[in-house]
């Protein structure tokens, strides 16, 4: 399994893995949700679909809404701290503009949107993809006070979860869905970035 075939058809192998291996399900799901937003060189998991995914498999019954929704909100907010403190710590020492992962660039543009929006980028870039992973980072870089930051993790972590697992709950029994799962995935990741765009996009004088 390769990260874009997983990507593309998440449902499936979150299916297949629940056959499996049963409740393991949770703690995978636990894993990646923490690994995407606490580890600044891991921005390419796939969060939004993975989470309509999982709400999916709760409106067949493989999986509790209450405990899935809770479970995954508090691996976003802990990855998030761990963010946060990786960039108290190292800071953008760790980046550079030969390292594909650590990318200076990544980091300027993270900046340039946390600058903009203020603590609301922790809550906005929560929807994000990539954003998600660098937010924490640079508010930890520059140094934002950690209730603040919290606050607005908390606030992002449960808007974030709760949407993409509700989403999936509420839509994962309808036959389009299940039929073109990969077409809608690539519909919530274009409409993920689509603020990212339109921000870069927007004259600068406006």
């Amino acid at each position: 399994m390769n990260l874009i075939d997983f990507i593309l058809h998440v449902d499936k192998h979150l299916a297949d893995f629940v056959a499996q291996y049963g409740l393991w399900i949770y703690g995978l799901l636990f894993l990646i949700v923490f690994i995407e937003t606490g580890l600044v060189v891991m921005p390419l998991l796939p969060g939004d679909s993975l989470l309509f995914a999982a709400g999916m498999l709760a409106a067949v019954g493989q999986l509790n809404p209450w405990l899935l929704t809770g479970l995954l909100i508090t691996a976003a907010v802990l990855g998030d701290n761990c963010n946060y403190w990786i960039g108290r710590r190292i800071g953008r020492r760790a980046f550079s503009n030969q390292s594909r992962l650590l990318n200076i660039n990544h980091l300027h543009k993270a900046e340039a949107f946390f600058v903009r929006h203020g603590g609301k980028a922790l809550v906005i870039g929560r929807f994000m993809p990539i954003v998600r992973t660098f937010t924490p980072f640079v508010a930890g870089v520059g140094t934002m006070p950690y209730r603040h930051f919290l606050l607005c993790s908390v606030l992002g972590g449960a808007l974030w979860v709760t949407t993409f697992v509700w989403m999936g709950y509420l839509l994962g029994n309808i036959p389009f869905v299940k039929q073109h799962f990969t077409l809608i995935g690539l519909i919530i990741v274009v409409l993920s970035i689509l603020p990212a765009l339109i921000s870069l996009l927007k004259p600068k004088n406006v």
